[in-house]
């Protein structure tokens, strides 16, 4: 987000930083190591060799981003795919043949990818923008500062010196899931989760090399489980909570969008969850153990909640209605790892007036245009919130060469 000193930032689908001085410290926090065993008859593949996903990184992504990164390619290559934009459009001519031999085979569809599916997942997230826009967004950004190994990862990363640019990225992704032509040949979903891999290993070669880096490997296939947790999983159970109307056939479309999502990002299919029991199942197992209070959560949550204030309502004290609706959203065991103030005024106020919105919404949802209606207002927030992060400069998701500078 801009620059340390700003402390702020808004999110739509989980981003990171940091607190205090760059400086060592011992880690306040220490995950279980108890075994993995969640079973993979649960998973998309319906089976697979059961190895504990905190040993597995990507095979196929690894070596290619190691070797841009080593040889100097990676600036020529983020000019080159700067325009690659579309899920139909070809690769710029002047990339390395291995990178495009990656490339070609990551961006594929896997085979049980369902088109009725993700067609459908798209009317879902057109009627349910305004739910899950707050809940990816805020929810699971608040869950995200308080996961250690993804704050850390973050903050020392190139991302951590600039966050409203790192959220502005992350963004990209997260409106590309949610959006109408997601998996279409226009829409734009397929490219950024590719890329999106090959960020993560860059940043797996890169952070190994940071002197302040202390935390052993980094973006197992658990930790991006850990993340896709609090983003579909989370938000279905708030759904669920909130008591918002969900046909099955939606719900089904709604976890295979971020099904194929996570096959595009690397995670291997035996790993995916092939129904929301086994999501829920995997979610238990995972991100409770993986959650707990760091000072770089507490710094980011701050930087982020900041920005939010500001794109609420520009110039006008909105921060203590920021704070109330996180914390009614994760909860009070998150809000208080992350820092976020209770608000004895606002607290209470949205707690009782947001079932009372969310019933009201739903009783409208039914009549004529409304969902239409909604997506546009949504689609607008949206663009706005971009815009106020990128300061209305285009932005697309780089390959990173450094570390956080010194």
């Amino acid at each position: 987000m801009s620059e340390l000193s700003r402390r702020k930032l808004l999110m739509s689908g989980g981003a990171l930083g940091a607190f205090g001085a760059l400086g060592l410290a011992t880690p306040a926090w220490s995950r279980d190591v108890s075994p993995w065993t969640w079973s993979p008859t649960g998973s998309i593949a319906g089976s697979g060799s059961g190895a504990d996903p905190r040993t597995i990184f990507d095979a196929e992504a690894d070596p290619v981003s190691a070797r841009l990164l080593d040889s100097g390619a990676v600036p020529e290559v983020n000019r080159l795919l700067w325009n690659w934009t579309r899920n139909d459009q070809p690769l710029p001519a002047g990339l390395p043949g291995y990178l495009v031999d990656f490339i070609e085979h990551a961006r594929q569809l896997p085979a049980w990818a369902d088109t009725a599916k993700l067609e459908r997942a798209a009317q879902f997230n057109k009627s349910r923008g305004l739910y899950l826009n707050l809940l990816n967004g805020v929810g699971g950004g608040m869950l995200s500062t308080a996961i250690p190994k993804e704050a850390w990862s973050v903050y020392y990363s190139k991302g951590g010196a600039d966050m409203e640019d790192r959220v502005a990225k992350t963004s990209l992704l997260g409106f590309s899931v949610g959006a109408l032509n997601a998996y279409r040949p226009d829409g734009d979903c397929v490219v950024n989760a590719v890329k999106t891999r090959l960020v993560h290993a860059a940043v797996r070669h890169l952070l190994p090399q940071s002197p302040h880096w202390q935390w052993g490997p980094i973006i197992s296939q658990e930790d991006i489980l850990v993340t896709w947790h609090t983003l579909p999983t989370y938000a279905m159970r708030k759904l669920r909570e909130w008591d918002v109307r969900i046909s099955a056939a939606d719900a089904q479309a709604y976890l295979h969008v971020w099904q194929v999502t996570a096959h595009l990002l690397g995670v291997r299919d035996e790993y995916i969850p092939a129904t929301w029991a086994a999501a829920n199942a995997q979610s238990d197992q995972v991100l409770p153990p993986n959650m707990g209070p760091t000072r770089e959560g507490v710094e980011l949550t701050d930087i982020l909640l900041g920005q939010l204030a500001e794109q609420t309502s520009p110039g006008s004290v909105s921060r203590p209605l920021v704070n109330a609706l996180a914390r009614y959203l994760v909860g009070d065991q998150v809000s208080d790892w992350d820092g976020i103030k209770r608000e004895p005024i606002w607290g209470p106020l949205i707690a009782r007036l947001w079932p009372l919105l969310v019933k009201f919404r739903e009783g409208l949802i039914p009549l004529p245009l409304v969902p239409e209606a909604a997506w546009v207002i949504d689609e607008a927030a949206r663009q706005y919130i971009l815009f106020f992060l990128t300061k209305g400069q285009e932005t697309k998701i780089e390959i990173p060469t450094i570390n956080r500078p010194e």
